[in-house]
């Protein structure tokens, strides 16, 4: 019984690892340059005044350590960004796609980009 689930749980942590490399690989066939953990860490991690006045980035929420789990504005906690700890974080692309957007209006006042999605999936990625 033991290691059927230990199996399962194996298996269930390499198809999320999976979907989120075959994801990665779709943003790339629409880019040039190749996808850098570097330039997805200074994404994360960049401070903005937005359309409210308010200073913001990904850490508002996120905390600047993505092994962390963060909280919304309304106080609800958001399991940790990286895949380490949370498999399942960049295994759905319709999730990736909506949070994405609602995130990226949030701290930058438009829509990501291809490049800029790929680098953040790539630095999360790196995180171990």
């Amino acid at each position: 019984m033991k290691r059927s689930k230990i199996l399962l749980l194996c298996f269930f942590i390499s198809s999320s690892i999976f979907a989120t490399e075959e994801i990665l690989m779709e943003y790339q066939k629409t880019e040039k340059t190749p996808f850098s953990a570097a330039r997805g860490e200074k994404f994360y991690r960049a401070e903005r005044v937005n359309s409210k006045g308010d200073k913001v980035s990904c850490m508002t929420c996120h905390t600047d350590n993505p092994k962390n789990s963060g909280l919304t504005r309304a106080n609800k906690v958001i399991e940790p960004m990286a895949p380490s700890l949370n498999p399942q974080r960049f295994a759905d692309r319709a999730k990736i796609e909506k949070w994405f957007k609602r995130n990226c209006n949030d701290v930058y006042d438009r829509v990501c980009t291809t490049l800029e999605k790929g680098d953040f999936m790539k630095y999360m990625l790196s995180i171990k």
